[in-house]
């Protein structure tokens, strides 16, 4: 079973979008099967292929999610964070801004799927291999 310290240890290679696919593969490695990131305070569910689950704490302050969500503005900050141009934390704050509560990354179909605060998907992605 794989430790928050681990997962901690991976994420600090990660400095923009760009380094995700690589995040990805290494948590695999770990044996996480899937994970969800919750935007309004940054902590992470992460779920092992064996049946555990461990929880990190939040990363940041409460960031208030919007009511309307605003997909077109959502995918323009998402294409600039997979572009290496913004950080984590700016990321959260435009996923907030544009009204994503969360996103669930399913490890053995490597698709990441972003939520509003009404649980409606509001985008499924592929995960590039890295």
């Amino acid at each position: 079973m794989f430790t928050i310290d681990q997962i901690k240890a991976a994420h600090s290679e990660v400095e923009s979008g760009a380094d995700f696919p690589k995040y990805i593969q290494k948590i695999k490695t770990l044996g996480v099967k899937a994970f969800t990131t919750y935007v309004n305070d940054g902590r992470t569910e992460y779920h092992s292929v064996d049946g555990n689950s461990v929880q990190s704490p939040g990363m940041y302050g409460a960031l208030p999610i919007a009511d309307e969500t605003n997909i077109e503005e959502f995918k323009q900050d998402l294409a600039i964070h997979q572009d290496g141009q913004t950080g984590y934390y700016r990321f959260c704050q435009d996923c907030a801004n544009s009204g994503i509560e969360k996103w669930v990354v399913d490890l053995g179909n490597m698709t990441c799927i972003y939520y509003d605060k009404a649980g409606v998907e509001i985008l499924v992605e592929e995960i590039p291999m890295a």
